[in-house]
């Protein structure tokens, strides 16, 4: 059965952009050997993303420019991105703009993305939305040495120790890889 997992990177102190939503500090970092997001990215069958975070990698990796990169980031994956305004889409990409609330949506998303996990990208107030609506199985947070002063929060809602059970720490290298178990609760 696919799990709903919000996989992301975050500074020290819990933030996962800065004041400008840039990742500079992100990519300041020495990133970790390339295989485990070539192992975690082979297990996911859709993406999603909100709008901030879906227009980030759009201008970072150029996209519109190169729309062919979008398969080799991406493959054939479906990428839902949930906004309510107009967006671009690179030719080629399988993107589907949605909007408001996560359960409505998620039959979709869970049948495009067959028996292989759900990828929630960012940021973090969706990851938090879906998390509020009982529909996150996974929290993977790689934490950079870094600290910010603010910018956009980890998960922007309260989040108590008997929703989340710690499965792992992982050194990759210069981060450590957190992975959390989430309660589902109701709703």
């Amino acid at each position: 059965m696919a799990r709903v997992i919000f996989y992301t990177a975050s500074t020290l102190n819990g933030f996962i952009a800065d004041e400008q939503n840039s990742l500079d500090w992100l990519f300041a970092v020495e990133p970790p050997p390339p295989e485990h997001y070539e192992r975690f990215i082979a297990s996911v069958g859709v993406l999603v993303e909100g709008s901030t975070t879906y227009e980030w990698v759009l201008a970072f990796e150029h996209l519109l420019d190169d729309p062919g990169k979008w398969q080799t980031l991406y493959g054939d994956r479906p990428t839902f991105v949930f906004t309510t305004r107009e967006l671009p889409i690179p030719d080629g990409a399988d993107v589907r703009i949605v909007a408001g609330d996560v359960r409505p949506v998620f039959g979709r998303i869970s049948e495009a993305a067959g028996d292989r996990d759900i990828w929630i990208v960012g940021g973090g107030d969706l990851a938090g939305q879906f998390l509020a609506a009982g529909l996150l199985d996974e929290i993977q947070v790689a934490v950079a040495p870094v600290a910010l002063t603010g910018g956009a929060p980890l998960l922007p809602l309260r989040v108590e120790s008997d929703r989340l059970s710690l499965r792992s720490v992982e050194q990759q290298g210069q981060f450590a890889v957190l992975t959390y178990d989430v309660g589902r609760q109701d709703a």
